[in-house]
């Protein structure tokens, strides 16, 4: 069953952490996923099958709910973000994981909340002393990680990760700027775009769907589609709206942790102590931010 955000509003105390959670728990186990589904699925064909199921979903949900339509101009908006987050964004983060591991990918999407905070500061915003602390400490426990799992020497995966970050911490600190539809209207429109995009652009590129996809494969997508997008895209979309940038990209703090977890836990990686440490520095830097917003106003 869908979930409207919106059943919650009126409880934003509660809504807040449940929304934290799907991006930090659920978006760290999507990076293993998205490998398990990569076993079939070619990336661009993946993301984007992944985004359209899920917007269609959504739609229909919304269509049963009788909501209210956006306008042309809202529309424009939530598909310049789907573009950037999902077409841009994901599905170049598909592409690097054909020969990154998850664990790494993870990883390197930890830099998307200082970039965001980078961009912010260059369209008018400023950071609060405990955001730049928390970031900071974020990013040492990134390079303590690092000293445990090795990324895979891909400077082209790289790469492709760091302009997807970008496109990711563009459409973050644009979210707030634009005039978006209300609710669960906005993801939709958004996940609609950026799988309307995608496929074409697979098919350009030479992508197809597969003949005969594995079932651990089309297990894999089911759960992009409802979990990692249906429940967490919504969640954080309404996190951009409601919450401080810093905060609301927290999860690319907490996501390595998870997906690291997850690969130690099916397949064997080593836990460490500078991985112990990494993720303890991590969890402390989000908390710092977590104060910070606490504190607005």
């Amino acid at each position: 069953m869908l979930i409207s955000l919106a059943m919650l509003s009126k409880h934003p105390a509660l809504l807040l952490p449940l929304c934290l959670a799907a991006t930090w728990l659920v978006w760290g186990s999507t990076y293993l996923a998205i490998k398990f589904a990569l076993i079939s699925f070619p990336p661009y064909v993946l993301s984007g099958t992944r985004y359209l199921l899920a917007g269609g979903l959504l739609l229909a949900w919304l269509i049963w709910q009788r909501s209210t339509w956006p306008s042309w101009r809202q529309v424009r908006n939530a598909s310049l973000i789907g573009f950037l987050m999902l077409t841009v964004g994901n599905g170049l983060t598909c592409v690097a994981e054909q020969t990154l591991d998850s664990g790494a990918t993870a990883l390197i999407v930890a830099a998307t909340p200082l970039l965001t905070v980078l961009l912010s500061q260059m369209m008018g915003s400023r950071a609060r002393a405990l955001e730049w602390c928390g970031i900071g400490l974020g990013l040492l426990g990134i390079v303590l990680m690092n000293l445990d799992a090795r990324l895979a020497s891909d400077p082209h995966g790289v790469m492709l990760m760091i302009i997807a970050c970008l496109a990711w911490a563009l459409a973050s600190v644009l979210i707030p700027r634009l005039d978006l539809p209300q609710g669960s209207m906005s993801s939709t429109i958004q996940m609609l775009a950026g799988g309307l995009i995608s496929l074409p652009l697979a098919l350009l590129g030479g992508e197809r769907f597969p003949a005969a996809p594995t079932a651990g494969a089309i297990a894999a997508l089911l759960y992009l589609v409802l979990f990692g997008s249906v429940i967490a895209y919504s969640a954080f979309v309404w996190l951009l709206r409601n919450a401080r940038p810093a905060l609301a990209t927290s999860s690319s703090y907490v996501n390595p942790v998870v997906a690291l977890f997850l690969g130690w836990l099916l397949a064997g990686e080593t836990v460490s102590w500078p991985l112990l440490a990494g993720m303890s520095i991590i969890l402390l830097g989000v908390a710092l931010i977590g104060w910070s917003a606490r504190s607005k106003g």
